[in-house]
């Protein structure tokens, strides 16, 4: 049986999973999720900076990025930190009411827009599996809805996270 959210939905329905393996101990790895200087350089799709990256890594701490694209414009998110297992795994909530109004009309274009700029209710689970001398890392995104989630892959989140675990290899390899 599917488990499922409090409103009965199925979670598997709601989600977006990526995986990579990374030739590298998983303690480097989970060190470039959890050092501001070290995420700052991978975070986010070929071409983009991060000239905010703040990290508080502890249940309660809370995260902010700010991405800046090839033509300048700004994507922040911020969240909390959820759960925090050194090096194993990662919990945290993803809050996009910062990013603009276009881009919240293309993500979920039914919006009550009397309401604002929602948050989307995003959680992010991330593991660090080691196997000998390698770590698999896993991204398991769940959305509050399977529209949602469609939205967000069909402005390329599957590209980008590619493109981030890209960035985030070369990273690792220097460290």
């Amino acid at each position: 049986m599917a488990e499922k959210n409090i409103s009965g939905m199925p979670i598997g329905e709601r989600e977006f999973v990526i995986s990579r393996l990374f030739d590298a101990p998983r303690s480097l790895v989970f060190k470039a999720w959890t050092d501001p200087r070290q995420m700052a350089e991978w975070w986010g799709p070929h071409g983009f900076t991060n000239p905010a990256c703040e990290l508080d890594v502890r249940p309660g701490g809370t995260w902010r990025i700010v991405m800046r694209g090839p033509d300048g414009s700004e994507h922040p998110a911020h969240g909390v930190y959820v759960e925090v297992v050194e090096p194993e795994r990662l919990v945290w909530t993803i809050n996009h009411s910062e990013l603009s109004d276009e881009w919240h009309d293309m993500v979920n274009p039914g919006r009550d827009k009397t309401r604002g700029k929602p948050g989307l209710e995003i959680v992010s689970t991330i593991t660090f599996e080691e196997f000998a001398g390698k770590t698999k890392l896993t991204i398991r995104t769940t959305f509050e809805s399977a529209a949602i989630r469609d939205a967000f892959l069909k402005i390329g989140m599957t590209e980008g996270w590619s493109q981030s675990l890209e960035r985030l290899a070369a990273c690792v390899a220097k460290m």
